[in-house]
This record gives structure tokens, sequence and C-alpha cells, in this order.
């Protein structure tokens, strides 16, 4: 088997865990008063607080001596400097490059790419400028209100989740809305409070040739050419973020106005490039420079914090210890924040797009389970769905709490009852509630003995269930920056640590080949393939079913 398992701190760690899964982390917190201050870290507008892992100081050393192990150092060196650690597709992984505030230059096969950068973050600048200022004009003079982003994956969640969470910081500019699902149903939803006149599409593909954003692109030009009624129109309406210039003029975009990308940025982790334009266009460009200032303060804490204080690296040592070691194989994302609410959502596809692999570096089988499935919602909804399951379910689910010391909006005490059920349960998840404690809260309540022995078991509640707490100064744009970032890097840190490639996305494309097979059988009379008996029964029914 391939992997970190013959490496002396893996070892160490395997054997770790049999000893910490004899300790209750109400204990733990019982015989070190210094616990808190020892296992939290902070940077500006951010405090980290991992005391509630289970985690001892024999297990940080461990977890010190395999980031020493698996290089981290140099890894995370050659990803600044642009080599291609994206070795399946040999591109460098530099969506750092994006947000390099400092200007230093970075080469990749010889171009400065900061140049680049600057030089389309300029052109970003001049076209939301104008498009905000009303200067820019539809087909009949009128100036934008509302701005469409049609793409999917990586170039929707990122300005979807960004945009949402700084909506409280929007001026009445522009309106935007996202179309990402080839499900007819959003598009024409979206649509349909539009004025064409007023309403200006941003396609968002690398290629211009992703299925689902292609249809949605369509559509949206079947519905604007309804009312402009010439084709001419489309380029005071349409614009683009693409390679591909062939496929956009052909669109009737014109070269003008697409806006570039490159192919040392994964989708995932684009939204500080071009594919953030609506986020200029929505909140004014300098906000989105803001979120691009917090990630790259967050880029100058992981290249130069050590490794016991390195944040993104302990969230990523924590997770492979949760993960590989006590085997917990789901992790739960819970903002207290509503304005972070498609956090769980972006994150998702972050982590398990990135290090959803089965094989090494080497292209050998690995043993151990590689990212965890993540998943959440904003935490006082989910506190009365999910929350049952995370206190007395058997499955234990390590979970990230995230909140602000100030809301974006006050409220009378609102955000102080928010925060006291924060508190509240990542305080429960890890004391949990013993016999002794249920009987003495019934006999308190006037019920009999037989009735306390007979409610005891259904009443305790285990414990020792790990959470990591994250408290913003506020969520701005710059905490939002910092706060993806975080993720991003911990992302970086979980493949090298589990020695997998986080920057393709087979699984992804597989899905893609398929389904453009099936789609040629599903509108084409004669087009018949191959297929196992329950997929050529689903398509069957289908086609039978179906209105033509």
């Amino acid at each position: 088997m391939g992997g970190r398992v013959d490496l002396d701190s893996w070892q160490n760690l395997s054997d770790s865990a049999q000893r910490i899964e004899q300790q209750h982390l109400k204990t733990m917190f019982a015989n070190d008063p210094q616990r808190f201050d020892k296992f939290s870290r902070q940077i500006p507008g951010v405090l980290f607080d991992f005391s509630k892992q289970r985690i001892d100081d024999q297990t940080f050393s461990e977890f010190m001596q395999l980031a020493k192990e698996c290089d981290i150092a140099s890894w995370r060196d050659k990803m600044f400097s642009g080599e291609k650690i994206n070795i399946t597709e040999d591109r460098a992984v530099l969506h750092t490059a994006l947000r390099n505030r400092a200007n230093t230059p970075i080469y990749v096969d010889g171009v400065n790419v900061t140049e680049q950068v600057n030089a389309e973050l300029e052109k970003l600048k001049a076209f939301s400028h104008r498009v905000r200022s009303g200067e820019w004009l539809g087909y009949t003079g009128k100036a934008v209100k509302d701005v469409v982003a049609i793409g999917v994956g990586g170039s929707n969640l990122g300005p979807q989740m960004v945009t949402d969470a700084l909506a409280a910081y929007a001026d009445d500019t522009l309106n935007v809305h996202y179309v990402s699902n080839v499900d007819g149903v959003q598009i024409a939803s979206v649509l349909s409070g539009l004025d064409a006149q007023t309403t200006l599409f941003v396609v968002s593909s690398k290629t211009f040739t992703t299925s689902e954003t292609m249809t949605n692109a369509k559509t949206a030009v079947e519905w604007f050419l309804k009312s402009a009624n010439d084709e001419s129109a489309i380029a005071k309406h349409f614009v683009a973020v693409s390679t591909n210039l062939e496929k956009t003029r052909a669109f009737g975009i014109s070269d003008e106005n697409v806006f570039t990308m490159w192919d040392w940025v994964g989708g995932r982790f684009s939204l500080w490039s071009a594919i953030g334009l609506p986020i200029a266009l929505y909140l004014g460009f300098d906000k989105f420079i803001e979120v691009l200032e917090g990630a790259f303060e967050v880029d100058e804490h992981f290249k130069n914090a050590s490794d016991e204080d390195n944040i993104p690296l302990l969230m990523a040592l924590l997770s492979v210890w949760n993960t590989s070691f006590l085997g917990y194989q789901a992790q739960a994302i819970l903002p207290y924040d509503q304005a972070l609410h498609m956090l769980p959502a972006y994150l998702q596809q972050g982590e398990m797009e990135s290090n959803g692999k089965h094989v090494t570096f080497a292209g050998e089988q690995v043993n151990y389970t590689t990212v965890p499935i993540i998943w959440g919602m904003t935490g006082i909804n989910g506190q009365h769905a999910f929350y049952q399951c995370l206190h007395q379910g058997n499955v234990v689910v390590p979970a990230d709490f995230i909140a602000s010391v100030t809301p974006q909006h006050q409220v009378g005490q609102h955000h102080d009852i928010l925060l006291s059920n924060f508190f509240a349960q990542t305080e429960a998840m890890m004391a949990g509630v013993d016999a002794d404690q249920v009987r003495i809260d019934l006999a308190a309540k006037g019920k009999s003995e037989a009735e306390i022995e007979k409610l005891i078991p259904h009443k305790i509640h285990k414990g020792n269930r790990p959470t990591s707490s994250f408290i913003l100064d506020k969520v701005d744009a710059k905490s939002v920056g910092r706060l993806i970032a975080l993720y991003e890097h911990k992302i970086f840190c979980q493949g090298i640590l589990l020695d997998v490639c986080s920057f393709d996305q087979w699984g992804v494309e597989l899905g893609k080949g398929l389904a453009s097979n099936i789609e040629a059988e599903l509108t084409q009379d004669e087009v018949n393939n191959p297929h196992d008996s329950s997929t050529a029964g689903l398509i069957a029914y289908y086609k039978q079913k179906r209105t033509n």
C-alpha cells in the first residue's frame, strides 16, 4: 500500500489514537487549566480555538513530526513559487498569485504572472466602474439594473457565496442573480422578473464549452433576442470570463468584453480572478480588492508562521487526525452567521473535489480515508434539525463552528442570543451529560425513582465530540477573504499530509463525458449506445414517458 503509513509519525499517531480513545475531553479540560491557551491561536481578525479537539500534548508534538516528515514547508514553497505541483495536468497552482498584494514577481514558464494578474484587475476595475456608474448602456440606451451570472461549480459557488456574505454592504446600484443548474426551472425563474433592456449577462466558463453553462447561456440569448430582435445587440448585454476567444466571438461577445483566466487556477480556487466579476459589479471594485487583501494576509501568515502557530496547517492536521486515525468519516461546517449560509456548500466543493482521491502522487492505492464528507448549514437552523444526531447519534461528526463578534446588523439582543447558542453547543458536545447529572436534574423536577431510572438511558449525552471554533471580528470583505484562504491552505496541507494530488478532478470529468454521449441518445432518434440493463431501462422509461 502507498501513502504515509510507513512514516514514523504516522505509526506514532496510530498508537496515540488508541490511547486517546480511552480519554474524555471533559477530563482533559479538568486536568489542564491552560488547555484553551495552549490549543488556540489568533491572527488579526480571527480567533481559532481547537482545544475541544481530541488531542493532548503528545499528539500535538506528533502532528509537528508528521508535518516535518511530509515536508510541508518545501511543498508550500513550491506552490507559492509556481512549480507545477498539479502533476497529472502539469500545471502550476497559483490562486495565491491572484491576490499577491505585495506585487512580487512570480514566474510560470518564464512569464511574470503578477503583471498579467494586475492587468486583468485593471480591466475588471474599469469595466465594473462603467457598469456601476451607468456609463455602460444597453441596446436601447438604458443603464444596467440587473446582472445575471451564468456558471457552474467553481465559476458559481465562490462569487455567489461572497456576494451573499457581503450583501449587507451592497448599495442599490445593481442586483445580482445566479444561474448554475441546467434544470430549466432555475433560469426561467431568474429571467421571469427581468427586463432585457437593463440586464447584463456574465457567462463564466474557461473553455466556453461547459455543457450546463452553455445551455443556460443559449437560453439567455434566446430570451434576450425576443426583446432585442438584433444579434448585434448581444455585445451590449453579454460579457464572458473565458480563455476561448474563438468561441466567445462566435457567441457574439466582443473580445474587449472577455476577461481571461489561466490554467494555473483551478475553478474551485478562482473567485479571486475575473470569475469574481459579479462580486465587483455588486459591491464595487474596492470591496472586491478588500476580499483579496484579507486572503493575502492569510497567505503571508501561512508562509511565515511556525508549524506550531500555523492555523491552516493545524486545521489540516486535525482533519487528517479525525478522519484517517480516529475514523470519523464526516465533518460539519456550522456558521452562526446568516451571511455565511453558503459557506458549507462552498467548502464542500473545495475539500471534497480536491482531496476525494484514492491514489497517492505515485499512483499507489491508499488504505486510509482521504477526505471526510463535508456538510452543514447555519447553526441555529441545524440545531433544530440534525444536532440531535451530533449530540446523541452513533456517528461522531467533528464540526467547525464559525461566528463573529460584531453582527452586520445590530438588532436588539439577537446577537447575544445567537452567540449563547454557539458557546453552549460546543460545550455540550465536549462535556455531555452523565447519569448522575440526569438523576439530579430529574429528581429536582419531582420525578419518582422509577421514572428516573427509566429515563436515564434516553437522556445521557456521552459528549467527547470534537469541535473547533472560529470567531471573526465581523463578517466583512476582509474577513471573508481571510476565512476562505484559511480553508484553501488547509485543503492544500491535507493533500500533502495524505500524499494525494489536490488540484485535479478526474471524477468530475468522467461524469461530463458520459453525459454528453447519453445526451445524443436523448435528442437524436438514431443514436443508441450500449449500457447496462439499469441505465438502458431508465433511459427507455424516460424516452417513453416524456412529452416530445
